[in-house]
């Protein structure tokens, strides 16, 4: 049995020769592979215990939105902690009223030194007095600011318990279910499938005659069939002497889904071969 680098030559072998076959019958029409614009294995990104996969194989997902979730009893415990120390404003405001006695207090003997009723020791306690309520009052803003940022970090915490989809695409294959534990933490196989990327591999008749930016028609095999623009978006500058070939990718648009990657498919050129020497 061939393993997947061995079916892979093969592949490759198969597609070069349908590919110089069409090129030297001046048609530059060639075999090509549907394929998805990108796959991904959807990981956490800290160990844990799985709560919940909210999609299944075949749904679509959007970026962005929450696939699974790790437990987060004590994240989410934490939140609620820090939430509440975040919106406590009682020390701040009792240090604004110590500080306002304080100031009305300060005035008033200040008002009674001018007059020379008082001694110089008690306006010294009535500014002291003042000093450390408005010292109060600064750490105790500061305190409610530290709480603030403890609840970012709290809420960043129970974040990071959230998977949540990278692309806008499908999903291929549930690596894990609820109650099993997440190391490596790969929970879903994802795949974007707007656009196709398409590959090819073009007989070197044709090089320097298909560009980047150029506009071909594939063709996917049925059930699907019927043709569909594509854009060329790579033409590879190296190219396979084995085979005598180079390889091409195309950007096949798929907004409503209704080509499915794997697909064989033949694409066609707007150019023709160069004629074979006599």
């Amino acid at each position: 049995m061939l393993g997947g680098w061995q079916r892979g030559l093969v592949m490759c072998a198969a597609w070069a020769a349908s590919a110089i076959a069409s090129a030297s019958a001046g048609a530059a029409e060639l075999d090509c592979l549907i394929q998805p614009q990108r796959d991904i294995t959807l990981s956490a990104a800290i160990e844990g215990v799985v709560a919940e996969v909210l999609v299944e194989r075949g749904d679509r997902v959007e970026k962005g939105q929450v696939v699974a979730r790790l437990e987060s009893v004590v994240e989410q415990a934490s939140v609620e902690v820090a939430r509440a120390r975040a919106r406590a404003d009682g020390q701040v405001i009792s240090s604004e009223a110590r500080l306002e006695l304080a100031t009305t207090t300060y005035d008033r003997q200040k008002a009674l030194e001018d007059q020379r009723v008082i001694s110089k020791g008690e306006i010294d306690e009535a500014i002291a007095a003042k000093r450390v309520a408005e010292a109060e009052l600064l750490a105790a803003k500061d305190d409610r600011k530290l709480a603030r940022l403890e609840l970012g970090r709290a809420e960043a915490f129970l974040e990071r318990r959230a998977i949540r989809s990278p692309i806008d695409g499908v999903v291929v294959k549930r690596i894990l279910s609820p109650g099993e534990y997440a190391d490596p933490p790969e929970i879903l196989e994802l795949a974007q499938v707007d656009p196709l990327r398409v590959e090819v591999y073009a007989p070197l008749e044709l090089l320097g005659r298909i560009e980047v930016g150029m506009t071909a028609i594939v063709r996917p095999e049925q059930p699907v069939g019927g043709e569909h623009e594509a854009t060329v978006t790579v033409v590879d500058s190296v190219v396979d002497a084995a085979s005598a070939t180079f390889g091409v990718r195309l950007e096949l648009p798929n907004s409503d889904y209704a080509i499915a990657a794997g697909l064989n498919c033949r694409v066609e050129f707007p150019v023709q071969a160069a004629p074979a020497s006599q």
